[in-house]
């Protein structure tokens, strides 16, 4: 097998895996789906490390640290970050991607914090305002997934609408995050038009050898299903605390589901501009 001098240490071990040669049948099948889940694993990887780190400190961390929880992760989610690229776990592109979407989120934490959406409720020096500096990587979380899942499973589309008008969905989604506060909040407005955009659209990914497709908007439904499923874990660990959980901890209402579906939505424009729109040779012939 040939190797892929100057790839990541993950798409070594990926290459060999893809390589594997086992006839058609069940054992087949089981292969594709323990790869798949594999591959998915690795995608999320920065995302359920910071999980980890979450839960472990609410529940370890001592409370008479003289260094304050909030900062403790700040300086772990860095040193996460150095040494994903130190050991060749994340390629540079994807670490950018990292950094943009932190600062995309610290921007909307600030304000959501300002309104009363959510608060912090524990002290901390490494911060903005209100808004401790770790939080900025959980938005980097959903961002960084999208960029690694796309790249790994070689994501290809048939009838994607006009990359402008998606922009422009992706524009109004974030500006209503903002001016709903003071203005009517258009969001089934926005999951409307975001239905007439991406409901013909087929989403194409390659497990192992044969490319397998799903309606693109169902793949939003179930990736802000598990964003729904992590911000849980989050509040749980008093990472943050939404004003119905002050007296308390209780699940996030699904209600929020919504917010997380438009928010892939903007995620998955923005990485769309990193790595271009590819459709499937079938539609293009």
């Amino acid at each position: 097998m040939t190797r892929i001098w100057g790839a990541t240490r993950f798409a070594r071990i990926r290459s060999r895996l893809e390589g594997v040669r086992i006839a058609p049948g069940p054992r087949a099948w089981a292969f594709e789906f323990l790869l798949f889940g594999f591959k998915q694993g690795w995608a999320c990887l920065f995302g359920g490390l910071m999980l980890a780190l979450l839960l472990a400190t609410h529940l370890f961390y001592p409370a008479d640290a003289p260094l304050h929880r909030y900062d403790a992760l700040t300086l772990a989610a860095l040193a996460l970050q150095a040494a994903m690229l130190a050991f060749r776990l994340e390629s540079w592109g994807e670490a950018k991607v990292i950094f943009a979407f932190h600062g995309i989120g610290t921007v909307m934490e600030l304000f959501k914090t300002a309104a009363g959406s959510w608060i912090y409720p524990e002290a901390s020096l490494l911060h903005v305002g209100p808004v401790p500096l770790f939080s900025g990587f959980m938005y980097a979380a959903v961002g960084s997934y999208i960029a690694r899942v796309w790249r790994i499973f070689g994501f290809r589309f048939t009838r994607y609408p006009p990359v402008w008008t998606t922009v422009l969905l992706a524009v109004a989604i974030y500006v209503n995050f903002f001016a709903h506060h003071w203005l009517p909040d258009i969001r089934l407005a926005l999951f409307a038009v975001a239905i007439l955009l991406f409901g013909r659209t087929w989403i194409w990914f390659t497990p192992w050898r044969t490319p397998r497709r799903m309606p693109l908007l169902v793949g939003f439904s179930l990736v802000a299903l598990f964003i729904w499923f992590a911000e849980n874990i989050g509040t749980f660990a008093h990472a943050w605390t939404y004003p119905d959980q002050r007296h308390g901890w209780q699940m996030v209402g699904l209600a929020k589901l919504g917010s997380w579906y438009l928010l892939m939505i903007i995620s998955f424009v923005l990485v769309s501009q990193i790595h271009g729109i590819g459709a499937r040779e079938d539609q293009i012939r």
